[in-house]
Formats: structure tokens, C-alpha cells, sequence
């Protein structure tokens, strides 16, 4: 998916695994990596009433934020033990990681979600067929369904607990360009489980597809893609809203955990059925790297 390939090509179980670097193409080539000390985000106190001067300020790379350090991947726990969620007020704050985001009105990004989101309509209508006829349904839609199955058996925590779980084990991790002979390429759920195998956005597109199924509101649902410090590369998750709190389902961990505990991890997009946004964060840091002085024609950033 990305220049680091094994970001993404990473076992469900698997907390860490070494990057491999590939050439080609980063499709997240705007979005600036950060650097050993990271300053992540305002807390969603700070930030509610803010919200129109915050945009200004990011976009001029002048707001204060919390700094925090980089994650270290010796450490087994991904919990910050000062982590404390404020209680959401505004609509504004209401993405993952409680960060403001913006419109993205064109680039790769948004292409390639266009793209995927006519795939899985084309695929919603065979999963369609197969609720009325089981000799029309393919053998990937029959594994798809019986995930959402066993989803739909439970509620709560317990059904994205179960959608999590049984997409990480249906899918074995294999970078793009192992699979298909190129950097990028997202494919639908049914497309994956044709296969078996799929990176990180191959995961996070199947999560995200079988929450609706089940029952989750749309808007409840979200792609985000990150940056991830342990490895040092992006990556894509699903996020799912549960009484208010945002969930975070990857497929390098069976365990459901929620965007507040995550501290390697500095989101650069989230990605649903209204388009693909923009985290503010991000906009800060593409606007302090374009006011970095340069040598040559190289940017003070480098490859970061």
C-alpha cells in the first residue's frame, strides 16, 4: 500500500514487525511524517470552543499542542496511563482521535476511495442476491456473510470484537506489490476474501463494509489513515463509534482498543460515505514543512 509495504503486511496477531522498504509511488506522499518528538493533538476540551480560530491557527502552523513522545517499540503496552477522555460536546470534534478534519476536494486519496466505494456497491448487490438465493452467491460472499453472522449474534463491544477477530483470521497479510506486481491497490471485501490476502487497507475496507452490514449506523463507521510511528510508516484502520467512544480495529492486534490509549499512531485522514477528509494536524505540518528553509532543491524534512 505505502512506500514502507510492511506497515500493512503485518499478522492480526503480530504488535510490531520490521518495515521492509519498497520503491514506487507514496499515495500519502502530502502527508508529512513527524519526527522522533510528536506534537499530536489538543485535547477535545481545549479545542471545542476553538474550533474556527484552531483551523486558522493550524493552517498557519502557529496552535500549541500537547506534546508527546515518540512511541518507543520495545514497549509492549500501547496505553498511556495519563490518557483521560474528555466528555464530546461538539459535532466538530466528533472524528477519532477527537481532532478536527477538513474536506479533501481532490488527490490520490480521494480517487482511490472513490474508486472503492462504486467496487462495494457493485458488491452489496451480489451480497444481495445471495440473502435470497444461495446458488447465486459466490464462495467469497458466502465466507463474508457468515462473518457477519457471527457478528449480528452479538451486540455491543462483543460484535465488533467478533468482526475484528474473524476478518483478521480470514485475511493472511501479503503486501500489494507481493500480490498483485504493484505499490497500491485497494480491494473490496469480497475481492480480499476471493484471495485470502490482503494489507492493511484490505482489513480496515472489510471491517468497515461487515460494521454496516451488521447494523452500524454509516456514520459510525470510518477508515483513518495514519502514521505509525513503531514501524515507521502509514497504515489504515477501521473506527467504529460505540456510546460515544471511537474504537480502533487493526489488523495487526485481536484486541479492541480505543483511539484516547493510542499514542504511535498520528492520524493523517479518515475516510466514509460523505468522502475523505483531512486532519487538521496533518494541514499544520504540511504548512510548517513548506516554511522550513531549504538547501538545493531538497526540503529541510527530507525523506521524514
Amino acid at each position: 500500500m505505502f512506500r514502507r509495504v510492511a506497515a500493512c503486511g503485518i499478522a492480526a496477531f503480530a504488535l510490531v514487525s520490521p518495515a521492509v522498504s519498497s520503491g514506487g509511488t507514496n499515495v500519502f506522499a502530502d502527508a508529512v511524517a513527524p519526527a522522533t518528538s510528536i506534537l499530536i493533538a489538543t485535547t477535545r476540551d481545549q479545542a471545542q470552543d476553538q474550533i474556527p480560530d484552531q483551523i486558522q491557527d493550524w493552517t498557519n502552523g502557529t496552535q500549541t499542542q500537547v506534546q508527546v513522545s515518540a512511541f518507543n517499540p520495545a514497549e509492549q503496552s500501547i496505553r498511556s496511563k495519563v490518557a483521560v477522555r474528555p466528555e464530546i460536546q461538539s459535532p466538530a470534534l466528533t472524528e477519532p482521535f477527537g481532532l478536527i478534519t477538513v474536506p479533501v476536494a481532490s488527490g490520490e486519496v480521494l480517487t482511490k476511495w472513490s474508486g472503492v466505494e462504486a467496487d462495494i456497491q457493485a458488491e452489496n448487490n451480489i451480497l444481495s442476491r445471495c440473502w435470497v438465493s444461495a446458488e447465486l452467491c459466490p464462495a467469497a460472499a458466502r465466507r463474508f456473510l457468515a462473518i457477519v453472522e457471527q457478528g449480528q449474534a452479538q451486540t455491543g463491544r462483543a460484535r465488533i470484537g467478533i468482526i475484528n477477530r474473524a476478518i483478521n483470521l480470514a485475511i493472511r497479510p501479503m503486501s500489494d506489490l507481493a500480490q498483485w506486481g504493484v505499490i497500491d491497490r485497494w480491494s473490496t471485501p469480497l475481492a480480499t476474501l476471493t484471495t485470502g490476502l490482503g494489507d492493511c487497507e484490505d482489513y480496515a475496507i472489510a471491517k468497515y463494509v461487515a460494521l454496516k452490514e451488521v447494523g452500524v449506523a454509516a456514520e459510525d463507521v470510518k477508515l483513518v489513515i495514519v502514521r505509525d510511528l513503531a514501524v515507521g510508516g502509514e497504515h489504515a484502520v477501521a473506527a467504529v463509534r460505540l456510546n460515544g467512544h471511537w474504537i480502533i480495529l487493526d489488523n495487526r492486534r485481536l484486541i479492541l482498543v480505543e483511539d484516547n490509549e493510542i499514542r504511535q499512531m498520528v492520524p493523517l485522514f479518515v475516510l466514509d460515505q460523505s468522502g475523505v477528509r483531512k486532519f487538521a494536524l496533518t494541514i499544520a505540518a504540511d504548512a510548517r514543512r513548506a516554511s522550513e528553509p531549504r538547501e538545493g532543491t531538497a526540503s529541510a524534512l527530507g525523506s521524514l
